[in-house]
Order: structure tokens, then sequence, then C-alpha cells
């Protein structure tokens, strides 16, 4: 059982990128999905989590706007979309799922303890 996130980088304040989570030996189907981010010296983020109970979506204030999640189950693959990046965006970004989960997606980003699997980070830098 794996995730693998990756699209991090550098970009420059406005900017775009678009990270995917990638699962192996599981179906990402019946589980709920989460992106957290970490900054340095900061707690943990949830910044966007689905729900697998009623499939809705939830998203931090922070990032309410700029930031889609999008999933692909043919590629197994979900997707955190971020646009007009800001410095203050600067962090490690994990995925990580929660199986069979009747957590809302409001939940599930606020308790970043009850996901199962998690995946290595992928750092993101905003910055000119």
């Amino acid at each position: 059982v794996q995730l693998q996130a990756s699209g991090g980088g550098l970009v420059q304040p406005g900017g775009s990128l678009r990270l995917s989570c990638a699962a192996s030996g599981f179906t990402l189907d019946y589980y709920a999905i989460a992106w957290f981010r970490q900054a340095p010296g900061k707690e943990r983020e949830g910044v966007s989590c689905i729900s697998s109970s009623d499939g809705s979506t939830y998203y931090a204030d922070s990032v309410k706007g700029r930031f889609t999640f999008s999933r692909d189950n043919a590629k197994n693959t979900v997707y955190l979309q971020m646009n007009s990046l800001k410095p203050e965006d600067t962090a490690v970004y994990y995925c990580a799922t929660r199986y069979g989960s009747s957590w809302s997606s409001r939940k599930l980003c606020q308790n970043s303890d009850g996901m199962d699997y998690w995946g290595k980070g992928t750092l993101v830098t905003v910055s000119s």
C-alpha cells in the first residue's frame, strides 16, 4: 500500500502548480482522501478533503477559491490544482487516506491523526 505525492516545486507568487497523489496496492474509490500541508514552525493544516460517505469536498478558508481537489478513478490518482499561489502557501504537502470513513470532509481535514495512510510529502515553495 503506497501513496506517492508529486508535483511540488518552486513557483513565483501568482503562479500555479498541480500536485498529484497516486495510490498503489489499493483502490481509492472506498477511501476518504485528504491533502494536508505543514510549513516550517507551524502545525499541520488540512487543506482540502473529500468525504467517502457523501463525496463532498472541504477547503480551508486560506485556499478557498484558489485550490481545486479532483480525482481520476481510472488512474487511481487525485490532484490538487493550486492557482494564485502566495508565499504563505509554502509548505510540504501530503496526501492521506482513511478507509470507508463516515466522517464529513470538514472533520477529515480537522483530524489528521485519524488518517490511515500517508504519502511522502512534496515541497511547494512560493517565492520571487
